[in-house]
């Protein structure tokens, strides 16, 4: 659903929302579009994407993690991600093409 989220834009002394990704450990348990140990980001945002409360929704599960939204898998909860890196890495999963 195109004109949903933000665009992203970073400068070009910032990382991308993927690098950032890459740098807190997400895509050791999440591949971009399939399941790893946890929900692909394409998946994630396949089920929520139309939703406008989810990127603060999810921003908070990133920090705080969760249980039993993805079968029994849990998702730790990240202290050291910023609640700006997790809004925006929230927007970023939620701007993920249909796998």
């Amino acid at each position: 659903m195109a004109g949903l989220w933000p665009v992203l834009a970073c400068s070009a002394n910032e990382p991308t929302p993927q690098q950032k990704a890459q740098d807190y450990g997400c895509f050791s348990c999440h591949g971009l579009v399939h399941k790893q140990v946890g929900p692909g980001f394409a998946q994630v945002a396949e089920r929520y994407r139309n939703d406008p409360a989810m990127p603060a929704q999810l921003a908070a599960k990133i920090r705080s993690g969760s249980v039993g939204t993805w079968g029994r898998v849990i998702m730790p909860r990240q202290p050291k991600v910023s609640e700006a890196d997790a809004r925006l890495l929230a927007i970023w999963v939620l701007s993920q093409p249909a796998p």
